[in-house]
């Protein structure tokens, strides 16, 4: 507590800047839940009110809103808070629900028309300061610096892991340099406040307007002694005199406002657990659930308790309730308040002898399904030395082997049998990395049945984080031991794993394989619930090895190709430099942006509506650019610059930085729970942004070579699948007769929509027909489509509508996507995958519009994904026992390094794996061809 015990202290809570707070908290991570809706400002807000409950015991609470529509303000001062951007959508769709809640609480939602709740909350302060309360108003807006007084405080959340601090008299003297907090009302007339859009008086700041005042008291002491100012300040403060004294007033807390107010109706009390539990249960607060109703959360038609100051309710839970103090002293809403290890609720073992390996390894046989875990020296999966392995099979039990060089020959013989063990159901968060780790040090984990608490919460909730962490946050209320609570924090001075005592270690260890245990078993149930099991165990856990045998076999490279690659960019470069300063007709630096803006469009006055930005400087992006292509000799320069560069830096000089120095190839890592639709990305490097259309980026495909001079590369591509897949789920019939004949389906479309025979299609027209097969799939409009094609707008409407006319099952398909999508809430691909779609019913049209664009896409695209996952697997079987390997997959591609006497066989279990991965009604075709090069094989 950091507020002094009183009996009657009054908590004024600022609801919006809590409520903007809570929801920016998250926005790197925002909480949606399974309906897609975005809970992380009601979240958030509750958690954060129920901290303070629990910390500082309020006697007496209210929260203050700001009104709809305009303010006093507003009537002084057309632009007051004219500055802010919109409240965002999901904020504004949370503030119904956060109401509801603090009802269900008892806690009462107050606000004046006409006035902020700044107005309101020192109204309010200022007469319960009369009756003898301690007020404290929560806000960190520092406006409230001037109702301060020993009895009026404010109350600040903390941020960023500082703590909350309280403000009184003397903390507002010391933060200002001022003599009296109401001299902050004068301080804000001159230096304004950006937040509201509060002019202020312009170029005086905050370190100059306290100087003014410590001079000169107030602002009419200043104005009385301008002659001692000298210069432009002097002209500035002179000329905006009348500026300053109606920043002054839209500053100043209104205190007077007509409101009848009820102290005693702001009197703590016990939460309506009636209420409450089916708002907590709609909104998918478990934990919050669980602990603010405890068995209220199973009984909510439980009676309303009496209304009672919190100081004294009690704790019994008779009533299927607690009182608001005893809630919050259990609810979860930062990592202070979740649980964390307990010692002595746990047994966690640190197994470290002959004996206690081969006992070890005996009771988690009988059990037959553990979560399994590995400590290591590091991130990468390559490099990072095995330290140790935890294991547990069963709740809150757990042990740790810690590894070195002398112990690993016996420890690996003792549990290599268990470890791959068909018999054994092995657990993990995150398998792909443990599993490359062990491979590395002799030991097989695709060989026993595989669980994945990271893939089957990737399935249930793709967009949300994966982590441990975040998991066992959200499903276990629980806290994990931070790995910096043992390295100490990230840099040069950070520990390893390997130079701590096992003792040290046991904990940290034996909590993952734990906690891993307890989210499968609340996980892999959910699975079955959501209709998301057989994706599961059929394709994400089966993928799980493959890729992980994909990333240990690595790729081969031709280092040679790479640095004559690099020579010949860097003297294009240097001719495209010394070409744009030619064209500049002065010298500059290329690479700078803001030098770039001004030569383009000060120097050279390339005419084009471009405004400079906040920061001062014009736009220069290649969106902006590829506009101007044609307005200066010097737009193309500048932008096949910037791609040769772009190309040299991010793959000709970083890629041979990336071969493994035992291997000598490049182990690109798969990310299999990334891509909320599905696809798979991959990194260091990254295959998928590799360009392939330009002849450079060709040159970075040429370096990818087979691991020996007796193989090839053999590269597999599905031909138009995701055009395929929208013809199979859209039933529409011209498609899919095009592609049941065999015919060039971009062809077959001009024919129709140009209405030509089909040897009769031009080359543009087929072009034009290919732009919108896959540009209308995806919601592309007339204007997207004209700039696509570079043709007027009335052409390209004209263009859709012809093709709508054509294929209006097409048409209907993605109608029908996106209703559905609305009506469930997300989207679902052919194998049962879902995406949640939160914005679907946006207010906000832009925001609805790409939540309706992935509605359509994601169905496709997904579909797709499925489909070259379930080939990847029937490719990876197929090719057990042959010399041959799958070594890339990349967009619709598969990639094999092959033995030279077995490219027929591999070539043909290519085509067979990948045709055959789902059964449409339209056939699924594979291109396939071999080569020295990726090149060569694409």
């Amino acid at each position: 507590m950091i507020t002094p015990p009183s009996d009657k202290k009054l908590f004024l809570v600022d609801a919006y800047a809590l409520i903007f707070r809570a929801y920016y908290a998250f926005i790197k991570n925002p909480r949606i839940n399974s309906k897609g809706m975005n809970t992380s400002a009601v979240f958030g807000f509750t958690n954060a009110l129920l901290e303070v409950v629990r910390k500082e015991q309020p006697t007496h609470l209210a929260v203050v809103f700001d009104p709809p529509g305009p303010t006093l303000r507003n009537e002084q001062f057309e632009d007051y808070k004219a500055n802010r951007d919109e409240t965002p959508e999901d904020i504004k769709l949370s503030v119904p629900w956060i109401v509801k809640i603090l009802e269900g609480m008892r806690i009462p939602v107050l606000q004046a028309p006409g006035y902020e709740a700044d107005d309101l909350i020192g109204c309010l302060a200022k007469r319960a300061e009369k009756e003898g309360f301690d007020v404290f108003m929560m806000t960190p807006d520092k406006d409230f610096a001037q109702l301060v007084s020993d009895k009026i405080r404010m109350y600040r959340p903390g941020r960023g892991g500082n703590p909350p601090a309280v403000w009184g008299p003397d903390e507002v003297r010391e933060r200002y340099g001022l003599e009296d907090p109401l001299q902050v009302i004068d301080l804000l007339g001159l230096m304004g406040d950006s937040a509201d859009n509060i002019p202020g008086v312009p170029g005086v700041g905050e370190k100059t307007a306290i100087k003014f005042l410590q001079a000169y008291g107030s602002m009419e002491g200043l104005y009385n002694n301008l002659d001692q100012l000298k210069g432009k300040m002097k002209e500035k403060v002179e000329a905006n005199r009348e500026l300053a004294f109606l920043s002054r007033e839209l500053a100043t807390i209104v205190l007077d406002i007509p409101f009848d107010e009820n102290f005693e109706d702001m009197a703590m009390s016990a939460p309506d657990g009636a209420a409450l539990a089916p708002l907590l249960e709609e909104l998918e607060f478990r934990t919050l659930s669980r602990r603010l109703l405890g068995d209220a959360a199973t009984s909510s038609a439980a009676p309303a308790a009496t209304a009672a100051p919190a100081a004294t309710a009690s704790g019994d839970d008779s009533d299927g309730q607690l009182s608001m103090f005893d809630a919050a002293m259990e609810v979860a809403p930062s990592v202070s308040t979740l649980s964390s290890l307990d010692e002595s609720k746990v047994d966690y073992t640190l197994v470290d002898t002959p004996n206690g390996w081969v006992e070890l390894a005996k009771t988690l046989a009988d059990a037959g399904r553990f979560a399994f875990d590995t400590e290591t020296t590091g991130l990468d999966a390559m490099a990072a030395d095995l330290v140790g392995m935890s294991f547990s099979h069963k709740s809150g039990v757990a042990s740790y082997v810690p590894i070195d060089t002398d112990t690993w020959p016996e420890i690996r013989a003792v549990f290599k049998p268990l470890l791959e063990s068909s018999d054994s159901t092995v657990v993990g968060q995150n398998l792909k990395y443990d599993g490359k780790i062990m491979a590395r040090h002799g030991v097989d984990l695709t060989r026993a049945r595989l669980e994945d608490t990271m893939v089957a919460h990737y399935l249930l909730e793709p967009d949300q984080p994966h982590g441990m962490d975040a998991l066992a946050q959200s499903f276990l209320g629980y806290q994990c031991i931070p790995i910096t609570a043992l390295l100490g924090k990230k840099g040069k001075n950070q520990k390893s794993m390997a130079d701590l005592p096992p003792a040290e270690v046991v904990n940290y260890a034996c909590e993952d394989a734990d906690i891993t245990l307890q989210l499968a078993e609340v996980l892999l149930p959910k699975l079955a619930d959501s209709q998301l099991e057989t994706l599961y165990r059929d394709v994400e856990i089966p993928l799980l090895s493959v890729l992980m045998h994909m990333e240990l076999q690595g790729v081969a490279l031709d280092t040679d190709h790479l640095s004559a690659f690099s020579a010949e960019l860097a003297t294009q470069l240097e001719a495209l430099q010394a070409s744009i300063q030619t064209h500049a007709g002065t010298p500059f630096n290329v690479d700078s942006p803001k030098q770039l803006g001004d030569v383009l469009f000060d120097h050279l006055e390339i005419p084009a509506k471009v405004k400079k930005t906040k920061t001062g400087q014009y736009p220069t992006s290649e969106a902006v650019l590829s506009k101007l292509r044609d307005a200066h000799p010097i737009v193309p320069e500048v932008l096949e610059y910037r791609k040769l560069k772009k190309l040299r830096s991010t793959y000709v000089e970083p890629l041979p930085a990336l071969i493994h120095p035992n291997t000598g190839r490049v182990h690109t890592t798969y990310m299999q729970v990334v891509a909320a639709t599905g696809r798979l990305s991959s990194k260091d490097p990254n295959l998928q942004n590799i360009p392939i259309r330009t002849p450079q980026g060709r040159e970075i495909r040429k370096a990818f070579v087979p691991s020996s001079a007796d193989r090839v590369l053999v590269a597999a591509d599905y031909s138009q699948v995701e055009l395929r897949i929208a013809a199979a789920m859209s039933g529409e019939r011209g498609l899919i007769e095009a592609f049941q004949q065999g015919e060039d389906i971009h062809a077959a479309t001009a024919a129709k929509v140009f209405g030509v025979g089909l040897d009769e299609v031009t080359r543009d027209q087929r072009s034009q027909a290919k732009a919108v097969n896959f540009g209308i799939l995806y919601g592309q409009g007339a204007f997207g489509l004209a700039e696509t094609l570079g043709i007027p707008r009335r052409e390209a409407k004209g263009i859709i509508e012809a093709y709508h006319a054509q294929f209006s099952g097409l048409q209907a398909f993605t109608q029908d996507c996106v209703a559905k999508a609305r009506e469930d809430g997300q989207a679902t691909t052919l194998m049962g995958r879902h995406r949640p779609l939160p914005d679907i019913s946006s207010n906000n049209a832009v925001v609805r519009a790409f939540a309706e664009r992935n509605a359509v896409n994601t169905p496709i695209q997904g579909s797709a994904a499925d489909i070259i996952k379930v080939a990847m697997i029937d490719v990876a079987k197929a090719l057990e026992g042959m010399d041959s390997k799958l070594i890339m997959q990349v967009h619709d591609e598969l990639v094999v390094d092959a033995a030279v006497h077995e490219l027929d066989k591999v070539k043909q279990l290519l085509v067979t794996c990948m045709e055959q991965a789902a059964r449409l009604e339209v056939p699924l075709e594979v291109e396939v061809s071999h080569g020295q090069t990726w090149l060569e094989a694409h």
